[in-house]
Formats: C-alpha cells, structure tokens, sequence
C-alpha cells in the first residue's frame, strides 16, 4: 500500500534570469514500510522535488497531485501543512547548520520540536531529548544538551537533525544527504538507525543521495533524476547493476564504488617542499560550557603543514579536526601552546597584520549554505575578498569573478543568482571559488567535496590539484572520505578525541597502519565494508618534488 503517491509533479521557480523547470512531470509512488531512494547529480532536482512535497519553496509554481495517505498535500493551506510536518512528515536536511538556531542550546531546540506537537512537561520533553541524542549516538548526551551548535562538528549537528526528524515518531521520514558530512564509522550507525526506525517502527524513508553506494546497501527501490526528469525507476539491484538508462550507467560508471579495481595513480615517495607554511606546538584548547562544565576539544597537539603539501586531517566526528583548522587559521584562539604562520606566532600579530595574514590563508567550511550570505548574489559573494582588499577595478573584479565561476564549474550566468537557487554541491562549488579567488599561500579545505555527487567530486578534486600546481598552494584537507584521503593528501595526521595519534606519508598509513584506532578507522570505511577492498578513484598521479 502506497503511504506516498506522486503525479505529474512540476516545479517552476522564477528567476531574475528567467524561470527555472526544477522538476519536470514526475511521477513515482513510495509503499509504506519501504527504503525509497532518490538519486542524481548535483542540479538535477532531487532536494526541489522532495521540499515541494513538504511545501518548503517559497515562490514556487507547483502543479500536480501529492498525496500522503490520500490527502493531497498541494491542496493544503499552511497551517494544515505545518500540523503534518514534524508530527506524520519529517526532514532531515542536508545542512544541519542553517537549520539550528545558533543562539540556542541543542537541548532547548529538541524539546521546542516535542512540545511544539506535543502536551507533554519539559521535564519528560527533556527526557526524551536526551534519550534521541543517545540513540544518535551522542556521547555524554546528559552534559551535550546544554552545548550549542557551534559547539558541535559537522556530523555531529546532523546527528542532531535526525534526533529532531525522530522525536514525534513520523510515518515518514524525508532524508536530503542525511550521512553527506559523516564519517564512515558514524554514517554506518545512521544508517543503521534509520534501518532500525524503518524495522522497529514501521517508518517510511525517502532519501537522496549521490552516493550509490549508500544506495545500493540500504534502499529498496531508487529512482533516478536528470534535470528534473525522471530517467529510471525500479529495484536498487535492476537499477544499480542491471541499468537501462545511458545517464543511470554513466552515473555508476563515475561512481567511485565501482572503481575498486583500478591501481591507485598517486604515491608519494617525498616531501613536497622543506619548510613549513603552518606550526603547531603544544596547543591545547578547552570550551566552557553552561553549569560550568568545561570540555576539552584540543589535547597537546603539535603539528606542521608543509609548503606546497596536501596534509589530510581525518578522524571520527567530533575529533576535534575543524576546531584545529580554525585555530591555525586564526579563527580561534588556544587555550594553551603557539600557533606559528609563516614563522610568526599568531597571537602576537597586530590588527593591522590581521589584514595581510587573512588573505595569505582561506577556509573552505564543511557547511556552504551557512557561509554563504543568503541575501548577497553569488558574483558579490565570491568578489567580496577581492573588493575587501582593494584589488583591481570594479570591471577588473567581475572578469576575475566569471572566470572563477567557470573554474569551479559553474555557469557565468549564474553571477547573479542567490545562494538558495543552487543545489548543496553547486553551493560548495561557490566557497571553493570565494577561497581561491585571493592566490592564497594556504588553504583549508573542511570536507570540500563531500556536498558533491560522484560526478563532480573527480572534477573538483582535479581543480585543487592543477591550483595547486600552478599557484603554489599548499593545503590542509579534512576529510572523512579515506579514499579521497589517500589520494589527494602527501602525509595523513590521524586524529581522536582531540590528539593526533599517528601521522605518516598517505600510503604508510593507509597500507600500514600503527594505532588500532587507525586500524578501525580504515576497516569500517563504507566504501571497503561494501566491496571488500580499498577503493581507489581515477585521478591524475601528484606531482611531488623533494
């Protein structure tokens, strides 16, 4: 029996530039019980279709019939539509940030959700908080739900999201990317959770998806999109092995879990260059909390990024590996030790150098829509540092803008568009450019490519590679993605609960590995869980000079 039926779905959305068809005539049905899964490359539709379902586009024209449990959602008004979401209807965005409020607590912002549905006192609402946090694996959720957002990495914010999405027991539950800023360790466990709601509680999930492998290991039936047109539908098997569709195939052929065969092009055998950009010595950091509980995010670490290298940080979520990163970009300062750019401590840098060492190191965040003002154009956006640090003419500025839209990927016409008209990847595309756009001495990339479809990542990961190359830029790249790790990154640094436990050329420490931390991290890698063997993407070797 059909929980979900939709007909003749189309969404217009207009723009500046003219009216976008983000959905074209798309049909499907989801049965109750079942794993429904939406997959696509960035752009072809998949978060429009499923946030017109929710009625979440402002400005849209929708036409066609939605209907949950034979109530045609389209027809309802928004109050009838708010009382279906969060109680029958959940969502699991794909940028946890943007959708917890930062000045309150995580705590506050459950219990807000339960009683919002719910008669129920905030002494049982709270109990009930805690207990989603735990289940989402949340350490320590009794002290963790009075920490705010910020507080939290990446995946934990989004294990805060699906704590949310379950606390009212939905009959379905959509999820955008729910496992995109996860490690493999943590995306497993929700995909184990979300297993488990479906078993235990006869939920219903709908989720997106560019990664086929996710797919293939966890969905009953996909369907699959290309600029808002449905081109297959059918069994994850028929569909991801047995594919009729020419785009279906050339997208599992992209797909990074189908490359588990091919040599890995990329060894390093030498360092890079002498000398480092970047040095940490000794530094520790701690976060005071409410009640007067003080956590420790940073444990001694000491560290150095090599010019010219791509030094990965990789470790669990929560490790501590993006408050690192932005205490060596400047953007947080240690509690204790001495953070060197350059030879320069940091610390002791005037505001008058401020200006000088932002533009010589950018960040590129884990989370693109939160950094992205959502009320600027892209082309101000991404012009912003060039203006800020008085470069060129206005005329001058907006050449180098369009070419930097095209570097990454983007279209020229999309200058003037607004953060929210591009999908989660095009978003990060838009970050990368803002980041480059200065020639900086270092970059620190936070999960650059994990927004981006299997398609694309190859694409970008080759755009860093050949900047690198021909500017001279040296990286710091976080990633949870161990086989984007080994290839991309000369040494790996291997972090848990706030210390780096082992570091070594990429090849040591993906072949040979000391720690069993190291060792369980590489083991419950997805991709490897699924195929048996490292995978390894079609990337060009790195050149590398001693």
């Amino acid at each position: 029996m059909s929980i979900l039926e939709v007909s003749r779905l189309h969404v217009d959305i207009p723009t500046e530039n003219g009216t976008v068809h983000a959905v074209k005539d798309v049909s499907f049905d989801v049965n109750e019980g079942e794993f429904f899964g939406i997959v696509g490359e960035s752009g072809s539709g998949k978060s429009v279709l499923v946030q017109s379902v929710m009625g979440l586009i402002p400005n849209a024209r929708t036409t066609g019939e939605v209907r949950f449990r034979g109530e045609d959602l389209l027809s309802l008004n928004a109050e009838q539509l708010r009382r279906k979401r969060g109680r029958e209807i959940s969502m699991i965005f794909q940028d946890p940030l943007s959708s917890l409020h930062p000045q309150y607590t995580i705590g506050w912002q459950l219990v807000e959700q339960i009683r919002a549905h719910d008669k129920v006192s905030k002494q049982a609402a709270k109990a009930r908080a805690i207990q989603l946090l735990e289940k989402v694996h949340i350490a320590d959720a009794q002290s963790r739900f009075d920490a705010y957002p910020h507080q939290f990495s990446g995946g934990m914010r989004q294990r805060v999201m699906i704590a949310m999405s379950l606390s009212l027991d939905p009959a379905l539950i959509i999820a955008d990317e729910p496992t995109t800023a996860l490690d493999s360790t943590v995306q497993a466990q929700i995909l184990q959770l979300l297993g488990e709601m479906k078993e235990d509680f006869g939920a219903t999930v709908l989720m997106i998806s560019h990664d086929l492998s996710v797919m293939a290991s966890v969905a009953d039936r996909v369907m699959v999109m290309y600029h808002g047109e449905q081109v297959e539908l059918g069994t994850s098997t028929n569909v991801l092995t047995r594919p009729q569709d020419p785009y279906t195939a050339a997208l599992i052929e992209s797909s990074s879990f189908t490359q588990s065969e091919r040599q890995s092009p990329i060894e390093p055998t030498a360092d890079p260059a002498p000398g480092p950009i970047a040095e940490v010595k000794d530094v520790s950091l701690s976060f005071s909390q409410r009640r007067g509980v003080t956590r420790k995010v940073l444990d001694g670490i000491n560290l150095e990024v090599r010019r010219g290298e791509t030094l990965g940080l990789v470790g669990e979520s929560g490790c501590g590996k993006t408050t690192l990163a932005r205490t060596i970009a400047g953007l947080v300062q240690p509690s204790e030790g001495i953070v060197r750019f350059d030879g320069t401590d940091v610390s002791q840098i005037k505001r008058a150098q401020w200006r000088r060492m932002r533009q010589r190191v950018q960040v590129v965040f884990q989370d693109p829509f939160s950094s992205l003002n959502p009320k600027r154009r892209v082309g101000s956006i991404i012009e912003d540092p060039l203006r800020v640090h008085g470069m060129g003419t206005a005329r001058e500025r907006q050449r180098r803008v369009l070419e930097l839209l095209e570097l990454v990927g983007l279209d020229p016409e999309h200058y003037n568009r607004f953060p929210s008209q591009f999908s989660g990847g095009q978003r990060q595309r838009i970050g990368i450019a803002r980041a480059i756009a200065l020639n900086p001495d270092l970059v620190i990339l936070d999960e650059p490519v994990s927004a981006l479809d299997v398609t694309v990542q190859a694409q970008v990961l080759q755009l860093l590679d050949d900047l690198q190359r021909d500017l001279g830029l040296t990286y710091l790249f976080i990633s949870h993605d161990l086989a984007v790790v080994r290839h991309m990154c000369d040494r790996i640094a291997v972090m848990e609960s706030g210390r780096i436990i082992e570091l070594d050329n990429a090849g040591t420490i993906y072949n040979s590995p000391r720690e069993p931390f190291t060792k369980r991290l590489l083991a419950a890698s997805f991709l490897e869980t699924l195929t048996g063997e490292a995978p390894d993407l079609e990337l060009p070797a790195k050149e590398v000079t001693s």
